[in-house]
């Protein structure tokens, strides 16, 4: 699952090390988010999101789905 974790902990001028911290996790924890080779529990997702003041669905792209699934604001309701 890719993300914008990596983009958005540059954004907001973070290190890796102060982000493992914020998070309550080590920073290789980070490093393997900001790759893609770990996928968080839930309960680290909903922290990412709330540290970078976002939602879970703008910090992953499930790349399984769809364009037009990956993004919920552009389908139709």
């Amino acid at each position: 699952m890719k993300n914008t974790i990596a983009d958005s902990r540059k954004a907001a001028k973070w290190s890796q090390q102060y982000l493992a911290t914020m998070l309550s996790v080590s920073r290789q924890t980070v490093i393997a988010l900001e790759r893609g080779k770990y996928n968080p529990s839930l309960p680290l997702a909903f922290r990412l999101a709330r540290v970078f003041n976002t939602t879970i669905e703008d910090l992953f792209i499930d790349e399984d789905l769809g364009p037009e699934l990956s993004d919920p604001k552009s389908s139709p309701l």
